[in-house]
């Protein structure tokens, strides 16, 4: 026998060792690959797991933050803490309110289902539920005047928490936020009196929603977590659990590892090459999902329609700790573009508008749009604010192509300090506060946050509860100036003004009349001037009575029917009054200002266009709305213009309008003004502002028979002016 020479049976054993290492290495490749696809399953379970979580619990806060939203916007509202009064509320007439306003919206609303309103003890005001009344505190127990309570004395901030309640109440689970009712502007003599609660109930329609909406399967309510399930909890306002939202996984690693499993039992050749594809489809899958999961991050801080930030992804920009700068902007004359091309042409302007702003320095500034004609910009870098701003000015003025048109529109910019100390909700207000400020001071500013805006704020809020009171406690004087015919020297009528004098001295009426339409009793001063108007121009047939009109009153749909009404009370002919206009009225929204002018002159009565000269109306919009007589503003007469004042009332002359030249207050210029052809004059040199007793004295010395034409002196002006 040769040595080395291996028998049959040597090699059997030989291929049979082999054969077990092979299939050891098989098994235990096969093993690893198995738990290789067994983890990226459980991996892919746990990220579906925390995505659809996530997207729960972001449900949840959107619900809670919408709720509280619609609960702020309509407890801190002037109009629903007037219409709680105590005295409303004893009468009945707040309750009567509260169905009008809240509860029958409550039957169909898709904000809430169900309305409350305590009082400061607890007590019930009102509550309905799906449009219907119901017993608040019998359906909600003790809980509830817990969180009212709570709600009263944070005063500032909803309270919000969930409730379960047994299939017999009329629901499972429900959400419900409340807030303090209270003025929109804080004020000591104004505490919150009675709170408001808005009920969101988790219904199954409800919780239809959400599921489509976050991609959930299966969402249901149950009062624990239940095993094998994911979950969400449902707290009070104390953060107790009260119920859960729960869902099972979709399990997708499960559902790969099954598929796989019989081809890695079966085709062991291919048995790696299977790994690698399996690994591959996994890691497809994980990203898959974590590219939901940024789509989604995206979507909840990005908006929709410019792609720019939204006032979620600009907080999250602002967190604290961060220092820079927040640009707050305000497009000006949006609206006019809206109005005029639609809607969808003033999309595409924003969108036009968030693609220039990304464009001008992408690597130091964040744009993002907060709603509306509403942008912000975080600066990033240490350069001036200021140039910052008035660069972006400069950049939104450039005229827009939408299509066919080219667009001009300005923008306002407020700006304040990103404080590392300071909550991006402060930073937020005090940019705001600058952009009011910028606003006000007209288009295309720039302006810095100071702690004096803080101040000015606060000096506007007691302006405006002085004001108010002082309409309500007729403090505001009416005198009148008259016209005279620029021919004959005689009164042909009488302009009414509003005066209002307080303890520090006059304000004056373009300081107040702006605060009044700001404040909202525009209307109520209207009326007190034109009732106090007609009474003392009654007695004097032969004069017309002119009274200037806001243009938000001929927005107001009941205008014309208040004018009408008070006309009548007095026996007033309409023929005789005259309501003055300026352009501003015809800019801003000229349908409805058409819709009011066309119905007061089917009953007689007669419009000015008032500071004629100094805007931009044009002979179109003259013929279009039929006015009936121009007011010559008193810069063109002041100006010297001879030439410009000739070719204004030529203007008027082929329209066939009257023209009257306000402000005369030298002699020279009424000449001037009686040359160029107007008809009536008014000014200081003729007639200062009278009260009552002086107007009337004025007006029987003149009118009566046989008296001189209304030459006016150095004296009688003086006494006019002391006596108004």
């Amino acid at each position: 026998m040769r040595i080395g020479k291996k028998t049959p049976g040597r090699q059997a054993r030989s291929v049979i060792w082999a054969l077990i290492i092979v299939l050891a290495i098989a098994f235990l490749i096969g093993a690893l690959a198995t738990r290789v696809v067994s983890t990226m399953g459980e991996a892919a379970d746990e990220i579906d797991s925390d995505r659809s979580v996530d997207a729960v619990e972001a449900a949840v806060l959107s619900v809670t933050a919408r709720l509280a939203e619609a609960n702020r916007d309509n407890a801190i509202w002037d109009t629903s803490y007037t219409a709680l009064s105590p005295e409303a509320v004893s009468s009945g007439a707040a309750a009567d309110w509260i169905d009008r306003t809240w509860g029958t919206a409550s039957a169909d609303y898709p904000l809430y289902d169900g309305v409350i309103v305590l009082d400061g003890e607890g007590r019930q005001v009102a509550a309905f539920f799906k449009g219907k009344p119901f017993a608040a505190e019998q359906a909600l127990g003790s809980d509830l005047l817990t969180q009212s309570r709570e709600a009263m004395r944070t005063s500032k901030s909803a309270v919000a928490s969930f409730y379960l309640k047994d299939a017999q109440a009329g629901w499972q689970v429900a959400l419900i936020s409340t807030l303090a009712i209270q003025p929109e502007r804080p004020e000591r003599d104004r505490p919150p009196r009675y709170t408001l609660s808005f009920i969101k109930l988790f219904d199954e329609v409800f919780l239809h929603e959400i599921a489509q909406s976050f991609q959930v399967k299966d969402l249901s309510l149950a009062v624990q977590p239940r095993p094998g399930f994911l979950s969400v909890a449902l707290n009070d306002w104390q953060g107790r659990p009260v119920a859960y939202l729960l869902w099972p996984p979709l399990q997708l690693g499960a559902a790969l590892y099954h598929r796989v499993e019989p081809v890695l039992a079966g085709i062991s050749v291919l048995f790696v090459l299977f790994v690698i594809v399996v690994v591959a489809a996994a890691g497809l899958e994980v990203r898959r999902l974590r590219q939901l999961a940024q789509a989604a991050d995206h979507d909840a801080t990005h908006d929709e329609l410019t792609g720019l930030l939204n006032r979620s992804g600009l907080i999250r920009a602002l967190a604290p700790g961060q220092r820079g700068v927040l640009h707050l902007i305000d497009l000006d004359g949006f609206k006019a573009v809206n109005d005029s091309w639609g809607h969808a042409v003033g999309d595409a302007l924003l969108r036009e508008v968030g693609a220039r702003l990304t464009a001008f320095d992408p690597g130091r500034i964040s744009p993002a749009r907060l709603g509306g004609d509403e942008f912000a910009l975080v600066q990033k870098d240490g350069a001036d604010p200021a140039l910052i701003g008035r660069e972006i000015v400069a950049l939104l003025a450039r005229p827009f192509r939408i299509g066919a048109r080219m667009i001009e529109i300005g923008a306002s910019i407020g700006f304040a300090t990103a404080d590392s100390a300071l909550a991006p909700l402060e930073i937020i207000r005090r940019a705001d506060m600058a952009l009011y400020r910028a606003k006000d001071a007209g288009r295309a500013q720039v302006v810095a946050y100071d702690d004096e805006l803080d101040a000015d704020r606060q000096r506007l809020a007691g302006e405006e509860v002085a004001l108010k009171r002082a309409i309500e406690g007729g403090e505001i004087a009416v005198v009148y100036q008259l016209l005279f015919s620029a021919q004959s020297g005689r009164p042909t009528g009488v302009e009414a003004l509003a005066r209002w004098m307080t303890p520090a001295g006059m304000v004056g009426p373009d300081r107040f009349i702006p605060l009044a339409e700001r404040v909202g009793v525009i209307d109520a001063l209207f009326k007190r001037v034109m009732r106090q108007a007609l009474e003392t121009l009654a007695p004097w047939p032969d004069l017309d009575l002119s009274i200037n009109v806001s243009p938000i009153q001929l927005r107001n749909p009941g205008f014309s029917a208040e004018v009408l009404a008070l006309m009548a009370a007095a026996d007033f002919p309409a023929s005789r009054l005259i309501l003055e206009i300026t352009e501003g009225v015809l800019l801003d929204q000229p349908e409805r200002a058409r819709r009011a002018i066309d119905k007061l002159k089917q009953a007689g009565v007669r419009f000015a266009m008032d500071d004629f000269g100094t805007g931009h109306t044009g002979i179109g919009m003259l013929r279009s709305f039929g006015f009936d007589t121009l007011k010559v503003d008193r810069t063109l007469i002041a100006s010297g213009d001879d030439a410009v004042l000739t070719a204004t009332i030529k203007l008027a002359a082929a329209l066939s309008l009257p023209v009257t030249a306000e402000g005369i207050e030298t002699e020279a210029q009424a000449q001037t003004a009686r040359s160029a052809g107007c008809e009536q004059l008014q000014g200081f040199l003729l007639a200062r502002p009278l009260d009552r007793a002086s107007l009337d004295k004025v007006l029987a010395e003149t009118l009566e028979p046989g008296a001189a034409p209304a030459a006016r002196t150095a004296e009688a002006n003086q006494s006019d002016m002391t006596a108004a």
